[in-house]
Order: structure tokens, then C-alpha cells, then sequence
């Protein structure tokens, strides 16, 4: 599974490479590293404060890392664990944050955001050593444990409680989104004009690039292995000129031997309603936003909530704009997405 996730990874960033950049682009410096449990690329334009902004944008991906993996000991999100139904746990004020940002979505999308779902990842170890199907009464007795209405904050103390036993959150649909905007932040205090960064797939335009063009953002297809054309890896391109880019796909992280032998797909998107890998009909969704932190927290939403709920709620809301693709190669776009889309995939039908 692991091998499967760094190709697709590679695959990814050489997507986005491709699409983005052209000659006119060469005086751009770059890093990649391994962080927040995946790749990273950084792209930014020369200047007199690339180098300091850059490394200052790493470090600060990191202590992300450090402090809101749910897997590092001594990390918040590790000590909040472990502690369940024990006793609250003080954490970093950027910690105090994202939780805080993730509750406000579980209630604005009635709980198809929910990062209490680490239980059920832990279940059925999808993207662990030993993926399994659980039982049903396995699935039963985990779902008490999800439920982002039992995480308590407290704004003063700056505590977060885990109200049972065995409850566990994870960070992972909200976190890398709050990265890149750091990052991005960073990199243009140090005067960084033109750049993207590239979070294993959650993308942030800087500004535009350096002819004045926007960035051309190419979205994976969710299901190159079927396409006609062996070549096409991207199913759109994207423009933006200081937004974040964020896909969500039930192509990122499955049980590929259960898929190969049944052609059924256990993907990491969970249903907290029902334990299992959420069943909407979507198989990809994309948002384009000013905000990074709430893109990644919509993708994950929209994915569970499906298209008919997911528009209606997104095209209630400013500034932000999605793309859904079913499972019939369908699109469907939110009402400000589809002026930013050129270059559809030939297999893909837009709506």
C-alpha cells in the first residue's frame, strides 16, 4: 500500500510540473521532503528572500507535523489520545485552532466532517500493514467513539478534552490545508511573489506566474487505469492565481488487493454515520478556495454529503467553489467553478 501511495504521489507532482510550469518559468528554486505523511514540493521564484522564506516554510510544515500528527508521541494530537476519557490536555494555540476550525465544520455540514473517525481508520488499517474488512458488529461497537460533539474545548485554558474512553481524533482532513496556508504566509512575508506549493496533492498558488499568466493546475483522474487515453493523467486544468487547490478521491488510498479480486473500492474516506468508506456516488472532489484550511475541509465534507447536498450547501457560500465527479464520469460544478475549468477529459461528461 505504501508503494502504491508514493507512485501516486510521483505521479502527482510530475502532473502538476507538467501542467503548471513552461520555459517562461526557470528562475524558480525548489525543495522536496517528506512531511505530514507525504511528499512535498515547494516551488518559488529567486530572489533576494527565496532561500530564508523557504526554509522558514519547511520548518513551520514541520512543527505542524510535530504537533498535530496523530501518530508521533509527544506530539498534541498523540497526548489528546492518549489521555481519552481521562483528562483535558493543553495544547499549542495553532492545535486549539485547527480542532476548533474542524468542530465548526462538523456542525456546519452535520457531521460529515468528523475528526473523531480515527477509531475507524485504526479498524479497518486501510492504509496500514494489514487493511481488513471489519465485521459489522466490529463497525457497531467502534461508531459510539465518533462523534466530533464529545471533544470538548476550552478557549481559556486552551484544553481539549476527548469526553469516552477509546475515542481518538486525527487531523488528517484539515491539517495539511492549514499547512499550506502557513507556508504560503511565510513565503510572502519573505517577498515571495510566484510560487506553488504542492502538499501531496492540496496545491497553493502564489500570486500568479512571473509572465502575469495564472498557474494551470492539472486535477488527477480519478480513474486513469481505465482511461482511453494512456497519456491523459489530468481529467481537468484548473486556473488560479493565489488560491488553494484541494482534491479529495477515493483513488488516493485503497485496499487494492479486496479491489483487484472484487472490484470493490475501501477507501479512507469515511462515513461517520455508518463506519463504513463513505458510498455518495463521488468519486473525486475538488475545491478551489482562498483559504486552504477550509478547501481541505470541504473535500472530505463534500465527498460524504454526495452532489445534491454538496452544491446546494457550497453555492450558498462566498469564495468558495467545488467540482464533483460521480462515478458514471460525470462533473458537476458549483456556480463560480466551472469559468476556472478548460481541458476536460474526453471520458468525462460535464454537467
Amino acid at each position: 500500500m505504501k508503494k502504491i501511495l508514493i507512485t501516486f504521489l510521483i505521479i502527482l507532482i510530475i502532473i502538476i510540473s507538467f501542467v503548471s510550469c513552461n520555459k517562461a518559468d526557470e528562475n524558480f528554486i525548489k525543495e522536496n521532503f517528506f512531511a505530514l505523511d507525504t511528499f512535498i514540493n515547494i516551488t518559488v521564484s529567486e530572489g533576494e528572500g527565496a532561500r530564508a522564506g523557504l526554509d522558514a516554510a519547511i520548518k513551520r510544515i514541520q512543527e505542524i507535523e510535530e504537533r498535530m500528527s496523530a501518530t508521533l508521541p509527544g506530539s498534541d494530537v498523540y497526548r489528546i489520545n492518549e489521555n481519552a476519557g481521562k483528562r483535558p490536555v493543553t495544547v499549542e494555540s495553532d492545535t486549539f485552532y485547527v480542532i476548533q476550525k474542524a468542530i465548526e465544520f462538523g456542525e456546519l455540514t452535520k457531521g460529515a466532517l468528523d475528526i473523531s473517525t480515527r477509531s475507524l481508520s485504526l479498524l479497518w488499517d486501510i492504509t496500514g500493514e494489514n487493511p481488513r474488512v471489519p465485521e459489522e458488529e466490529e463497525i457497531r461497537r467502534i461508531l459510539p467513539l465518533v462523534d466530533y460533539k464529545k471533544i470538548h474545548l476550552d478557549e481559556e485554558k486552551r484544553t481539549v478534552f476527548l469526553e469516552q474512553e477509546g475515542m481518538a481524533i486525527d487531523l488528517g482532513s484539515i491539517a495539511k490545508g492549514y499547512a499550506g496556508d502557513e507556508a504560503a504566509r511565510i513565503l510572502k512575508e519573505n517577498g515571495i511573489a510566484h510560487g506553488l506549493i504542492n502538499l501531496g496533492g492540496n496545491i497553493v498558488a502564489i500570486g500568479s506566474k512571473e509572465d502575469g499568466s495564472p498557474w494551470r493546475i492539472g486535477i488527477q483522474n480519478p480513474r486513469m487505469d481505465e482511461s482511453k487515453d494512456g497519456q491523459r493523467r489530468h481529467v481537468a486544468v484548473v486556473e488560479a492565481v493565489d488560491k488553494s487547490v484541494i482534491t479529495s478521491g477515493d483513488y488516493e488510498r485503497y485496499m487494492v488487493e479486496i479491489y483487484e479480486k472484487t472490484s470493490e473500492r475501501y477507501h479512507h474516506i469515511f462515513d461517520p454515520s455508518t463506519g463504513y468508506p463513505a458510498k455518495s456516488g463521488v468519486i473525486s472532489v475538488t475545491v478551489v478556495s482562498e483559504s486552504g484550511i477550509d478547501a481541505d475541509a470541504w473535500t472530505t465534507s463534500l465527498f460524504v454529503m454526495g452532489v445534491e447536498e454538496g452544491l446546494k450547501l457550497i453555492n450558498e457560500l462566498e469564495s468558495v467553489d467545488a467540482m464533483f465527479i460521480t462515478e458514471d464520469k460525470k462533473i458537476y460544478f458549483s456556480k463560480g467553478f466551472k469559468d476556472q475549468v478548460s481541458d476536460i477529459h474526453g471520458d468525462y461528461h460535464a454537467e
